[in-house]
């Protein structure tokens, strides 16, 4: 067990599968105590039966974490069932590909709902508890795609960069407030979980077929992996974790090529999707 996670409380939204799951095996495996939330709740039941396996002792909750209200009340709910929070790991999220021109706004809101204001929410629910605890941790999950644009993906885009934004922001204002408070943004590149199979489409897109080229073509990392690097990075109070050998290389380009990558990443997605 890990020191640095032994009986701390961690939430996990988004933990019936994926990113989600492994970060609650593992965080079990170091002595933490976990509080694991999805919309899924077959895929929850299942982590929930895997934490037991490990010894764990986790609170099992349906949460859809685009709720505010919802979310509010949840956390009120694990601080009372746990007596503190130390880590909540802003996980869930969705996809959707579609053009600008032909997505419609309900699908556009839809992600932002889950991807951007589900972190807000929270983030904002579960910051006064991770104040109080006096080692609390928010772990904000954004992605490569939070640091590059890509075509078809604008709704996803939009949300992983305000994901950055909002968590960068956070990250200093726990500085100058003097909280003991750590932020970590989290910019996963193509990992192997169920995001894409589950993703929407809009009208004349073949949602599998996108799905089957993803984990084909993009996939690279397990989630187990994935989970590793995050709580290393958690660990070593990172400000920013980046999953993945492609994630380091889309970071990299962005860096080195500024607005110019637009066209090298247009001229291959071009040819990508036809």
């Amino acid at each position: 067990m890990s020191k640095a996670f032994k009986d701390k409380v961690c939430v996990i939204t988004g933990a019936g599968s994926g990113m989600g799951r492994e970060l609650a095996l593992l965080l079990t495996k170091k002595g933490a105590k976990v509080a694991i939330s999805d919309v899924d709740m077959e895929g929850l039941a299942e982590t929930e039966r895997l934490v037991r396996e490990l010894g764990g002792d986790p609170k099992v909750d349906r949460l859809n974490v685009a709720e505010r209200e919802a979310v509010l009340l949840y956390a009120d709910e694990v601080a009372r069932h746990f007596g503190k929070v130390n880590q909540i790991y802003n996980n869930a999220g969705i996809a959707f590909t579609g053009d600008v021109e032909v997505s419609e706004f309900k699908d556009i809101e839809r992600v932002m709902d889950v991807d951007f204001w589900g972190v807000v929410n929270g983030t904002k629910a579960f910051l006064p508890y991770l104040i109080a605890s006096g080692d609390g941790h928010v772990i904000n999950v954004s992605s490569v795609f939070g640091l590059i644009a890509i075509p078809s993906q604008s709704a996803y885009n939009a949300a992983k960069f305000a994901v950055r934004g909002f968590t960068e922001a956070l990250i200093q204002e726990m500085r100058i407030a003097g909280h003991p408070v750590a932020v970590t943004c989290i910019h996963p590149g193509g990992i192997k979980t169920n995001i894409a199979n589950k993703a929407t489409a809009a009208e004349g897109k073949d949602a599998a077929q996108l799905a089957e080229k993803f984990n084909k073509l993009m996939a690279r990392t397990s989630a187990e992996s994935a989970a590793k690097t995050i709580v290393d990075g958690v660990e070593k109070k990172k400000s920013r974790v980046l999953i993945g050998l492609d994630a380091t290389a889309i970071d990299l380009m962005a860096r080195t090529l500024g607005p110019t990558y637009q066209r090298i990443v247009a001229a291959a997605a071009g040819r990508l999707l036809s």
